[in-house]
């Protein structure tokens, strides 16, 4: 039986997240400490995003340079 449901939410690492941000990757992880951004933690204890999350946010970033 086929459904609509995707696949898992893909993950990013804090590289991937600065570039869609223009930001430095110790930026993310700042903002992961903070509470701005959620991250989950691998077993190695590196942080993750969900790709979904990080997509929500930049489009809301845009929509607010676009008002200037």
């Amino acid at each position: 039986m086929a459904t609509d449901r995707e696949g898992p939410d893909p993950l990013l690492t804090p590289a991937e997240v600065a570039v869609l941000f223009r930001v430095n990757p110790k930026t993310v992880s700042r903002w992961a400490r903070s509470g701005k951004l959620t991250s989950i933690r691998t077993l190695g204890g590196h942080r993750r995003f969900r790709a979904s999350e990080v997509r929500s946010l930049v489009e809301q970033s845009e929509e607010v340079v676009e008002t200037f």
